[in-house]
């Protein structure tokens, strides 16, 4: 046999091989389904209840463009994101922070990102910006900052804000503290406004719906404060700051009327740390529907 009938021979061998190779892969990729990222093997019922837009003040974060945290949430089943933003902690022009949010939210991912809109209750004429969220912007809530804009929850500008905010049917969302006051920068440290005035308030507007955001950092271990605040009907609970591997049955089971709701603090913190509570707490299916979607869809149509 010459070298030019060999190469040949050889060449035929090696196609023909490839081809059954080949045949063989799109058999096992029949059988199989789809492959595992598919998006379709990701149920799209999330509703995640704290999610922010714009820039953390002091450093960037992964996943801080709005297009990008839109995948990220898409990708994991997101349907609707309560959204705040990044820009209303420091920033004294609220209602251009809270007409740029309502603007971004209108025009990325197709209604993904729902916004709950700034109000400062120490600034002049904060009730304007309350009447635009809710008249202008058409937002279900609003997300409040005491730590941030130095106000505590025994405020009675805080009370008349509940009670004006209550009356026109929005949530109001309190973030108990946006980051553990140890990473802060030495001269903005802000502690965590003290949620126990709630407990005195609330009975008082007994139509109000309040989410208390990352409640769990700084008062998870108060026991005590966790049972009389979710004794109250009108009080809800993000689990963004659960911690603990099965800390999500902990809370269920050491108090169990808490209404929790599903929370990633995204782009802050890792989308996988709240996805991944889910997995590894051993809840029942009427636990994992609830906190997913049915606690938060039942705070929407309460109003």
């Amino acid at each position: 046999m010459n070298r030019r009938v060999f190469i040949k021979n050889a060449a035929l061998v090696a196609a023909t091989a490839a081809a059954g190779y080949n045949r063989t892969l799109s058999q096992a990729a029949g059988s199989a389904g789809p492959p595992e990222h598919a998006p379709n093997r990701v149920p799209s019922d999330l509703i995640d209840s704290n999610v922010y837009l714009s820039r953390w003040p002091y450093r960037r974060l992964p996943c801080d463009e709005t297009a990008r945290l839109a995948r990220l949430l898409h990708r994991n089943g997101v349907s609707r994101a309560w959204t705040g933003s990044f820009d209303a902690l420091l920033h004294r022009d609220v209602s251009a922070v809270n007409a740029r949010l309502a603007d971004e939210c209108g025009t990325e991912a197709a209604g993904l990102f729902v916004p709950f809109g700034a109000v400062n209750p120490t600034l002049p004429d904060w009730e304007e910006d309350l009447r635009r969220c809710h008249e202008v912007h058409r937002m279900p809530g609003i997300r409040l900052h005491p730590d941030f804009h130095g106000y505590g929850l025994d405020d009675p500008r805080f009370a008349r804000l509940m009670g004006l905010a209550t009356a026109r049917g929005l949530i109001v969302q309190i973030a108990l503290g946006m980051e553990d006051p140890r990473t802060q920068p030495p001269t903005a440290r802000f502690e965590p406004p003290h949620p126990g005035p709630l407990v005195d308030l609330l009975p008082k507007i007994p139509s109000a719906r309040v989410v208390l955001l990352n409640f769990f950092r700084a008062f998870g271990n108060n026991r005590v404060l966790l049972v009389r605040l979710s004794s109250l009907q009108q009080v809800a609970f993000d689990m963004a700051m659960v911690e603990g591997v099965g800390g999500l049955c902990d809370v269920l089971r050491s108090v169990g009327s808490i209404r929790l709701l599903f929370g990633s603090y995204a782009p802050f913190y890792n989308f996988d740390s709240s996805r991944l509570k889910l997995q590894e707490s051993e809840l029942t299916a009427e636990q994992v529907t609830a906190i997913r979607h049915g606690n938060a869809s039942a705070l929407l149509q309460s109003s």
